[in-house]
C-alpha cells in the first residue's frame, strides 16, 4: 500500500530503477521480446551477524505481478524523459509496447516464516526476460526490508523468552510504507502487537497502546493524571512512571490501583521508559508485591534490542513484556539486508533447454550459481533441519545425497538417510497468481515452528555455528567448469 500522494496500487510498475526501464527498451529493440529468463533473489550474509534470516515480503509478490501495469498517466510520463544527450529517453514504439504490458512471468518462493540462509534463492523468477527485469527493484524493496525486519524481530522474541514483545516503532520507520512493512513483518516475526492502528486495520494485527508523557503532564499532578487514565480507560489501563520520578510514581501508581480495585477493576501494568530497567523493574515489582497488587505487570521499552533484553534477564529483571521501537523499526545496526536478483538462465522463445549463466565476477565472493535452481532442505528424524542443497535439475546426479559448500568445495556433507522437502512454492503462473497467500498468522505460526526445531547452536547471538548449504555435486561441477570457460 502506497501512502505518498496522488499514487495508486498500479504505480508500482514506476516504483523501480531508471536503468530496468532503459534495459528493457534495449532488449525491445535487440529482438529479445520472448527470450525467457530466469533470476533469483537471494543475499549473501546472514543479517546482524546471526546464523540464519526469516523469509518475508513473499505474500505481497502476487499484487505486485498482478498490478504491474503502465497506465496512460505513467506512459505520459516517460515520454516526457529527456535523454542526457538530448531528446527523449523512451523511443515512441517502445511506449506503445509498454502501454498494452502485463506481466507473464512465473514466480516461486520460499513461504513467508521460513528459515533461509545465504546464497539460496529466496525468489526464483522465470518469464520474458523484459518481464523479469521490469520487476527486479520492486521485488527487492518487497522482501529485503521485510526479511531483515522480520529477522531481527525474531531475535528480540528470542531473547524475551516468551514474553510479548510490542512493536512500537511507527514515529521512527522509515516513512508511512515503511511503518507498515514494519509491522506486518515483526508481526509474522513473532511480536505479540502493533502500536500502528493503520497497520491493524490492513493486516489484522492486534494493536495495544496506552498513554505518553504528555498525558501525565497536561494534569496538575501525576496522581491526578492516572486517576484520570484510570477513569478513562478502565480495561486498557497502563502507566508509564518515569514522568517524574520512578519511585514516586510506584506509589502513585499503587494508591490508584487501589482505588480501582475497590470499584471492581484491576490496573493491568505499568511500564518504563527511562533509566536503569533492572533495577527499577526490581523496585517496582517489590513494591507491588508488597501492596497486594501482584497481578499488575511490569512493562519496558526505551531502545530495546535483542542484547538489552538478554541482559536483563541475566540481572534477573522481573520484566513482563517489551516495546521495542527503534531499533526494530530501523534494523539496528544492520539497516540493509543486501538481497540481489541475479539471472542464472537462459533460453530462446520455443526452446525447451535453458543455457545456465553465472557472474564470475572479480572477487569469488560474488560468484553467483548457476541454472533453474530450486532448494532442498533435509531433516532429522525428529523434524530439526540440518542442511539445504541448491539443486537444477537438468544436471543433478541419479540419487546424490551430497552437498557441496558454495565457499569450499573440499567441505561436502552427505544427507544419505535423511529425508528432505522442496522449499520454493509456485506463486505465479504467467503472470497469474495460483492461489491466495498465506494468512500472516500462518507465516508467524511457521516461523516460530522454524525456529523452535532449529539447532539452537545457529541461533545463538555470539558465534553462531553455519547452517550448512551448499550445491548438489553435478550444479558444483557445472558452476566450475562455466567459471574455467567463462570468455
Amino acid at each position: 500500500m502506497a501512502l505518498t500522494d496522488q499514487t495508486k496500487p498500479t504505480d508500482v510498475a514506476l516504483n523501480t530503477d531508471l536503468y530496468e526501464l532503459t534495459m528493457a527498451q534495449g532488449f525491445w529493440e535487440s529482438g529479445l521480446v520472448d527470450s525467457i529468463g530466469c533470476f533469483n533473489v537471494f543475499f549473501r550474509d546472514n543479517p546482524f551477524g546471526g546464523g540464519y534470516a526469516i523469509a518475508c515480503g513473499m505474500g505481497q509478490i502476487a499484487d505486485l505481478v498482478e498490478n504491474f501495469r503502465f497506465e496512460e498517466e505513467s506512459i505520459n510520463y516517460l515520454a516526457s524523459i529527456q535523454a542526457p544527450g538530448g531528446g527523449p529517453m523512451f523511443k515512441r514504439g517502445f511506449l506503445d509496447y509498454l502501454r498494452d504490458f502485463r506481466m507473464r512471468v512465473s514466480v516461486a518462493a520460499i513461504p513467508e516464516g521460513e528459515l533461509v540462509f545465504p546464497r539460496e534463492p529466496m525468489v526464483r523468477v522465470i518469464g520474458p526476460v523484459i518481464d523479469c527485469q521490469l520487476l527486479e527493484t520492486a521485488l527487492l524493496n518487497l522482501v529485503n526490508f521485510q526479511t531483515l525486519v522480520a529477522t531481527k524481530t525474531a531475535r528480540v522474541v528470542q531473547a524475551a523468552e516468551g514474553h510479548p514483545v510490542s512493536d512500537f516503532g511507527l514515529r521512527r520507520a522509515q516513512g508511512p510504507d515503511g511503518g507498515l512493512a514494519v509491522a506486518r513483518a515483526s508481526f509474522i516475526g513473532g511480536a505479540t502487537n502493533t502500536s500502528n492502528v493503520l497497520a491493524g486495520r490492513i493486516y489484522d494485527i492486534p494493536v495495544f497502546g496506552t498513554h505518553a508523557h504528555s498525558w501525565v503532564m497536561a494534569f496538575p499532578s501525576e496522581v491526578e493524571a492516572f486517576r484520570a487514565f484510570a477513569a478513562s480507560s478502565p480495561k486498557n489501563c497502563v502507566f508509564l512512571l518515569d514522568t517524574y520520578d520512578v519511585h514516586q510514581g510506584i506509589q502513585n501508581a499503587i494508591t490508584v490501583a487501589k482505588e480501582m480495585e475497590e470499584r471492581g477493576e484491576r490496573l493491568a501494568a505499568i511500564r518504563i521508559d527511562s533509566g536503569d530497567l533492572a533495577k527499577l523493574s526490581k523496585e517496582t515489582r517489590k513494591a507491588f508485591d508488597e501492596a497486594g497488587l501482584p497481578y499488575v505487570k511490569i512493562s519496558v521499552s526505551n531502545d530495546l534490542d535483542e542484547y538489552t533484553i538478554q541482559s536483563l534477564f541475566a540481572q534477573g529483571a522481573p520484566i513482563d513484556s517489551f516495546g521495542v521501537g527503534t531499533k526494530l523499526a530501523t534494523c539496528d545496526p544492520q539497516p540493509s539486508l543486501g538481497g540481489v536478483y541475479k539471472l542464472s538462465a537462459t533460453r530462446a522463445a520455443g526452446d525447451e533447454a535453458w543455457r545456465p549463466v553465472m557472474k564470475i565476477s572479480e572477487q569469488f565472493y560474488k560468484r553467483t550459481i548457476p541454472g533453474v535452481q530450486h532448494i532442498r532442505r533435509y531433516f532429522d528424524p525428529s523434524g530439526c533441519p540440518v542442511a539445504d542443497m541448491i539443486v537444477v535439475d537438468e544436471v543433478e546426479h541419479a540419487g546424490s545425497t551430497k552437498i557441496v559448500d558454495i565457499l569450499d568445495p573440499l567441505t561436502i556433507y552427505d544427507m544419505s538417510g535423511y529425508d528432505y522437502a522442496e522449499l520454493l512454492v509456485p506463486l505465479v503462473e504467467d503472470g497469474v497468481r495460483v492461489s491466495e497467500p498465506d494468512s500472516i498468522r500462518t507465516a508467524k505460526t511457521r516461523c516460530k515452528d522454524a525456529l523452535m526445531h532449529l539447532d539452537p547452536a545457529v541461533k545463538r547471538f555470539l558465534n553462531p555455528q553455519t547452517y550448512p548449504v551448499g550445491l548438489e555435486e553435478g550444479l558444483a561441477e557445472l558452476r566450475h567448469d562455466l567459471a574455467r570457460n567463462a570468455k
